[in-house]
């Protein structure tokens, strides 16, 4: 049986809470597998895209077009309950019908585009900072179909970096990783 959204959005939060908890504000400007964001820019960006996905699952607009900065105040916390109510918002029925978003894309597609920005992006933000992160098992095992049927139209639209080679053999989180442009065994200079 397929997992819902908001179950495989609250195994994925369950994994990315500590990395981002984990975070010092020393490490803030330190560069990240991502090369065009250090650590403060991904948060930003991570807690934009976790905000925006609450909209498009209740069939609201989102805004992507202004970078907003979120490492202020508590903002750990602040993840973690904007966490919450994104997995609240892809719990509520009908979330996953139909379509969201301004490109018409089926419900479930835009909710596994949160699903894998919350994963890679937490692996992102592990490595950059010296955390430990392994997903979570059923998340991944999402992950491999859904980002590979994304990933023309992603790396298209300039989400996704060129495919990195690794063996057929690979696992299962290293393809997903590889597919959206990262190198599995990425670590900080």
């Amino acid at each position: 049986m397929t997992d819902t959204i908001s179950n495989l959005l609250e195994a994925a939060a369950g994994r990315a809470v500590p990395v981002v908890r984990g975070i010092t504000d020393g490490q803030l400007a330190d560069p990240t597998p991502c090369a065009e964001y250090d650590v403060r820019t991904l948060v930003d960006h991570l807690m934009q895209v976790v905000i925006n996905f609450q909209a498009l699952a209740a069939r609201k607009e989102a805004d992507f077009s202004s970078v907003r900065h979120y490492t202020d105040g508590d903002w750990r916390s602040r993840f973690a309950d904007e966490t919450g109510v994104l997995v609240a918002a892809w719990a509520v029925p009908g979330a996953e019908e139909g379509t969201a978003g301004t490109m018409g894309l089926p419900a479930r597609t835009v909710g596994h585009m949160v699903l894998g920005d919350l994963t890679v992006h937490a692996w992102d933000l592990a490595r950059a900072t010296g955390q430990e992160f392994t997903p979570d098992p059923v998340v991944v095992d999402e992950l491999v179909p859904s980002l590979a049927a994304m990933a023309p139209m992603a790396r298209k639209g300039g989400v996704f970096g060129e495919p990195v080679p690794v063996p057929d053999d690979a696992p299962g989180f290293d393809k997903v990783l590889a597919m959206t442009g990262r190198d599995p065994h990425w670590q900080p200079a």
